[in-house]
């Protein structure tokens, strides 16, 4: 089992995919065989004139887990995500949706797995040019054979969700490439369905539009905690989406870890190469550079408290809290020097909108962010209680650090 499975051997399984492989040809049980010895894809070919796609590939796919399979043309990451909804039938192996084999399905059952539990989204938009956005996106619950006003409802949700209210009425060649994407999206989104599988599904928009729509991915997954399927060629892409990553060569399953994982415990010469040249600062988030967010200072204390504490530390502001060290803003040693002067409280000096980021947050990200302000900047959690500082050496040291570890 993988590390990283192993840790969270406790969550909810959603897919379970064990000892999965995958013939093309017309006599796979030759393949099968030579598999069972040991030989190499391409022996097996030579031998045989069976390509094999898939090769006893197993790993799980947690519930609200965003996994991507990635690797080169030809690697089998595509055939692998077709085999989830059957839509290419494996020739081996088992593939479990809430428990479920769904190998052993037949088609009424596979059609109600996919009516119900699955969404597909395809790189080429697959969209209706005779028909509205609206259409469009309630097309698969008119397949199902959903009532108008309920599909038309859903399906409006859905554009709205996707940010393409104001289009209902406009018909795909109107909408620029990465509007007919959201339209793909929304269409599997109206379904409602439990797990999202995305086949390279920005690979054809420009490189600006394609960041755009992975962050706009992460957001809708941060509000509706899907199972997402993800399939990339692009490693900076997978580093950006992925919760987890799986590194495909010849079928198989090279590694399976976070981007971390993969940066600086490559478990083969293949991923130590794949991974050689990737952007370090699109790796590294907040919680990995933030430093320990001492001192702080409590919104009920005064500005002779703030001083001292400045020159004990040798610093220059210092971050202000309420409650539960709820982040309230930033008092700089000017400000308290002017409140103790003028008799005032901190909270009329305190500088209430300071740059502050979150946990996830990018190095890449935060870069711009360090540059556009004098002060340090405060990493809140969810619920705005500060968890770290970052300072403009905090990055450069992170970097620095990540590069000597692996």
């Amino acid at each position: 089992m993988d590390e990283t499975q192993e840790n969270n051997k406790t969550m909810d399984i959603k897919v379970s995919v064990k000892n999965l492989t995958k013939i093309f040809g017309n006599k796979p049980e030759d393949a099968l065989a030579l598999i069972e010895q040991g030989k190499k894809k391409d022996q097996i070919f030579e031998e045989t004139h069976q390509n094999v796609a898939l090769r006893n590939v197993s790993f799980d796919v947690y519930k609200g887990e965003l996994f991507v399979l990635m690797g080169l043309s030809g690697c089998g990451k595509s055939t692998l995500l077709r085999c989830i909804n059957r839509l290419i039938e494996p020739s081996s192996g088992t593939i479990e949706i809430d428990g479920e084999n769904i190998v052993s399905m037949d088609e009424d059952e596979l059609r109600e797995l996919r009516r119900t539990k699955i969404g597909m989204i395809f790189q080429s938009f697959a969209l209706l040019p005779h028909r509205t956005i609206l259409e469009n996106v309630g097309f698969g619950l008119e397949i199902q054979g959903t009532p108008v006003a309920e599909r038309e409802k859903k399906a409006q949700e859905a554009i709205d969700l996707v940010g393409l209210s104001g289009y209902e009425e406009s018909y795909p060649s109107g909408l620029s490439g990465g509007m007919q994407q959201r339209v793909g999206l929304a269409r599997a989104l109206a379904s409602d369905a439990d797990i999202l599988l995305m086949d390279e599904a920005f690979s054809a928009l420009d490189p600006l539009i394609r960041r755009d729509m992975q962050d706009e991915l992460i957001e809708l997954q941060a509000r509706l905690n899907k199972t997402i399927i993800f399939v990339s060629h692009d490693l900076d892409e997978a580093l950006k989406l992925g919760d987890r990553i799986a590194l495909m060569k010849d079928g198989a399953i090279a590694q399976i870890g976070t981007a971390e994982d993969l940066l600086q415990n490559p478990r083969c010469e293949y991923v130590e190469k794949f991974v050689e040249d990737v952007n370090l600062s699109r790796v590294l988030v907040a919680k990995d550079v933030m430093k320990r967010p001492e001192p702080l200072i409590s919104s009920d204390s005064g500005p002779r408290n703030a001083l001292r504490l400045m020159e004990e530390w040798g610093i220059s502001s210092i971050f202000v809290t309420g409650k539960d060290r709820v982040f309230r803003g930033l008092i700089t040693v000017e400000g308290a020097i002017e409140a103790k002067k003028q008799g005032l409280h901190l909270k009329d000096v305190m500088i209430t909108d300071s740059l502050t980021v979150e946990m996830d947050t990018s190095a890449h990200d935060l870069m711009p962010i360090m540059a556009e302000t004098p002060y340090p900047v405060a990493v809140l959690d969810s619920e705005r209680k500060i968890k770290g500082i970052i300072v403009r050496g905090s990055i450069l040291a992170g970097l620095a650090r990540l590069e000597v570890d692996a």
